[in-house]
Parts: structure tokens; C-alpha cells; sequence
């Protein structure tokens, strides 16, 4: 148990210190009220280290046994609630500990034989963030197959598609939705790739050198579910290299998040007119009775500069430690837990926000035909003519200049119109100039067709599983 200095006050500290730290000193070095949550984590590391250091020989079987029971006890106490969480303790790690040498005596205190806070904190914390990185791969395929269900409905509906935000050619409102799953599958694949360097297991690395005793490393990887060791013990216990990395991936989620909640911020504009949000997903002014505001999507584009600071502080935070261990690497879990947490209900609430958008296909029609947005395709047709590209370019170019002055979409200039900037124009242009033809003739994997679009559900579908 912790000790009493003579002002009542407790402290967690060896005979080698002359007089307790202040109050103000234990709420500054305190992390029990953000790394609680490590719990479930620190407890299942904690069996598999002592169930290991029984097997060597290191831990006898009645107190491996009084440990088991004894965390198993602590479990239950933290899941109800009853668990009596010491701030003076300074952290969950030592409050468990704690626990568990009231509860069992001497057995609890032989626990920590062969190991250190360092290598300690650094198992919980993959052990957490490996089961986040889980959860998240799963949130992101329930965005997936929400956009893929969208995108099924939406194959054939004309849209205007943008560069520099003006109208450039026609495309699907399905294939536009199917360039997020890209962005998405790209997120889910970098995640695979991340939880491989986060599921090494640092535990056994002690303080910062390894241990003198005789400890199976690998018995406490297989049973933690590690695919293998830190190898270094320095490195072991002061790397965070997996939590920026996740950080990074997951500014990445956020940011494709945003851009999409953008475009929804624009299209529900009356100017564009493309979706509606469902109410539920909305709110009104205070002031104002006639607002509809996409508050879901604007904070879904808010959050990402929250966990973009996020990134930059943890490697703010880790370019300049010296090895190993520093009490700076206290710093990593608010921002490494805010960044699971912000991801994790932003993926929710997007996932089911989109099938509550009703897309309004007339007003995307509607500004499809302005801004000449089958100009390429008139070009194109020259160029198959036989016309140079650069020449059908500029012939083109022409077109558009003498239907902006005429106030029209070059799909209504009369023939002799068209005629007057190329010879090689003939009736057969019209079905080129229109919104479906274009789209049709874009017939290729990858390709904005109604037939490529479909064709590119089905796989996602089959990837997804």
C-alpha cells in the first residue's frame, strides 16, 4: 500500500526521496484521469506476463492463481464502476497494482518481477490502439457500403463534374460517390498496413535494458495476440512511432471525410440545389426560422483540424527526446485517445448521414448544361475525324467563344453553326453533344458510364465481402 507523509498526504515514491511532493506536483504528473481507460488492457497484459513468469519458474502457481483472481475481482469492480480509482496513485497502472496487493498480498507484489511502468504502458497502449484500429476498419467499411448503396441508385444520374469548382464535363453522381470508397479503401488499407508495426509486444524490455531474469518473451506475444517482439529494449519502451503513424492515417480519414461534408455544404446551398440532408441531421438559428443548417457536416469538416493538431503535437512531442524513456511520452495518450474517439463517431454519424440525402436530379442536370461541359467531347469527335487534337482544341475554343456570345449551350447552335469552325462536323454531332452521350461514351474501367459504374459497385462489393 501506499505510504503516509507526515501532512496525510500519499504518495507512490522509494525510501530514496526525503519528503512527499506537493499537491500541485501530483495533479501536474497525474494521468489516471485520461489513461483510465487502459484498464481492460493493463489487467490482460498483467495475467499474461505473471501466467509467463509461472512458467519460467520465476512466479509460483498459488500466487499466479491469487493474481488471476485477483484481476479478475479488479475487472468486475472496474465494469461496475466500484473500483476505487486513487488520484494520489497517479495513474491506472499503479492504482491496478494497488488493487490487486490489497486484495492479494505478497502475490501482487511480486507481479511487476521483470518488468518496468515503461514497458508496461507501452504494451497497454498498442494492446488499445490495435482494438481501435480494429473497430475503425470496420466503421469504414459501414462508410463503404453506405456510399456504395447511394452510388447503386445514383449510376445514371447526370451531374456536373468540376475542376478549379466550374463546370468541366458530365459525370454520374454515382461515380462521383465511388471516388470517396477509393479514398476510404485507401484509408482501410493504410490501417492494415499501420496495425502491423503497432502489434509488436515491447513487454519484457523492463525500464529501458531487458531483464536479468529468465522470461519467454514470445509465450506473452502469442498470448496477447502480438505477431512478434520489439527487438530493441531501448527503442521498446520509448517509441511512439505507431501512435503517429496511426494519428497520420487518420488524418487522412478525416480529411477525405471533409471534403466530401464540403460538397455537401455547397450542394445544399440554394445556389447549387444538389441534395437535401435529412433533418435529423440538421439544425435551425436561434434567429432566423427559415435555416436548415448541415451542422452534422460542418463539424465532421471542423473536426479534422482537431485531429490534424493532433498529429503535429505527438510529433512536436517526440522530436526531440533523447532515449529512452522521457516522462514528456505522458503526453502521447490525450491526443492518441481523442483521435480514436473523434474518428471513431465521425465515421458513425457519416455512415449514417448518407442515406438520408435526397439528391434533387433536376437541379444537377440543370447546371450540367451550363459551362459548355461537352466542349471535350465535340474536340474529341474532330480529333477521331482525323482532326489534330490541338487543332480540334482550338476549333472548339471557337465554338464555345460564339456560343457564349449567342447565350447559348453548343449543343443548340444550328449545324451551319457548328460548321463554320470545322468541316468535319456533321449530324452525327448531336448525339456526341448531349449529357448522356458523354457520359456513354466513357466506357472504360474507371470511367464515368452508367454500364463502368455498376460494373464498379460489383467489385467494391466483392472486396468488401
Amino acid at each position: 500500500m501506499t505510504k503516509k507523509s507526515k501532512s496525510g498526504s500519499s504518495k507512490n515514491r522509494s525510501g530514496r526521496f526525503s519528503e512527499p511532493v506537493t499537491g500541485l506536483t501530483k495533479r501536474f504528473t497525474a494521468s489516471l484521469d485520461f489513461d483510465k481507460r487502459l484498464a481492460p488492457y493493463d489487467i490482460r497484459a498483467s495475467v499474461a506476463h505473471a501466467r509467463m513468469l509461472n512458467a519460467v519458474g520465476i512466479l509460483s502457481a498459488k500466487d499466479f492463481a491469487a493474481i488471476q483472481n485477483g484481476m479478475k475481482q479488479i475487472n468486475g469492480e472496474i465494469a461496475s464502476g466500484k473500483f476505487p480509482w486513487q488520484l494520489e496513485l497517479e495513474d491506472v497502472h499503479i492504482n491496478i497494482e494497488s488493487r490487486l496487493i490489497a486484495l492479494v498480498g505478497d502475490a501482487g507484489k511480486r507481479l511487476h518481477t521483470a518488468r518496468s511502468r515503461n514497458d508496461q504502458v507501452a504494451t497497454d497502449v498498442r494492446l488499445y490502439l490495435r482494438s481501435a484500429i480494429d473497430e475503425i476498419s470496420k466503421l469504414i467499411k459501414a462508410a463503404q457500403n453506405a456510399l456504395l448503396d447511394l452510388a447503386e441508385k445514383h449510376a445514371a444520374t447526370v451531374m456536373p463534374g468540376f475542376t478549379h469548382l466550374q463546370v468541366a464535363q458530365p459525370v454520374t453522381f454515382g461515380h462521383h460517390l465511388l471516388a470517396y470508397f477509393e479514398m476510404l479503401k485507401r484509408d482501410s488499407e493504410r490501417l492494415t498496413d499501420c496495425r502491423r508495426r503497432v502489434n509488436q509486444l515491447p513487454l519484457g524490455s523492463a525500464a529501458l535494458a531487458g531483464t536479468s531474469y529468465p522470461i519467454d518473451r514470445m509465450q506473452v506475444a502469442k498470448e496477447l495476440g502480438f505477431d512478434g517482439l520489439c527487438e530493441n529494449s531501448l527503442d521498446a519502451v520509448s517509441d511512439r512511432d505507431f501512435a503517429v503513424e496511426f494519428t497520420a492515417c487518420a488524418a487522412l480519414i478525416m480529411t477525405h471525410l471533409s471534403r466530401f461534408s464540403e460538397e455537401l455544404i455547397l450542394w445544399m446551398n440554394p445556389g447549387f440545389g444538389f441534395v437535401e440532408i435529412a433533418d435529423r441531421f440538421c439544425t435551425g438559428s436561434s434567429i432566423m426560422p427559415q435555416k436548415k443548417n448541415p451542422d452534422v457536416a460542418e463539424l465532421l469538416r471542423g473536426k479534422t483540424g482537431r485531429v490534424n493538431g493532433h498529429l503535429v503535437a505527438l510529433l512536436t512531442l517526440m522530436k526531440a527526446q533523447p532515449l529512452a524513456y522521457n516522462k514528456d511520452n505522458q503526453e502521447d495518450k490525450e491526443p492518441l485517445f481523442d483521435t480514436v474517439d473523434t474518428v471513431v463517431n465521425s465515421l458513425k454519424i457519416f455512415a449514417e448521414m448518407l442515406p438520408g440525402i435526397r439528391v434533387n436530379r433536376e437541379a444537377m442536370r440543370k447546371m450540367a448544361t451550363q459551362g459548355h461541359a461537352t466542349a471535350t467531347d465535340l474536340a474529341d469527335y474532330l480529333a477521331k475525324k482525323g482532326l489534330p487534337f490541338r487543332d480540334a482544341h482550338e476549333a472548339v475554343a471557337k465554338a464555345v467563344r460564339f456560343a457564349v456570345k449567342r447565350g447559348c449551350d453548343l449543343s443548340e447552335l444550328k449545324l451551319n453553326e457548328l460548321r463554320q469552325f470545322s468541316k468535319l462536323i456533321g449530324k452525327d454531332v448531336y448525339p456526341v453533344l448531349s449529357l448522356e452521350g458523354s457520359i456513354k461514351s466513357r466506357s472504360h474501367v474507371g470511367g464515368t458510364a452508367p454500364k463502368q459504374v455498376k460494373a464498379a459497385i460489383l467489385r467494391a462489393r466483392k472486396q468488401l465481402g
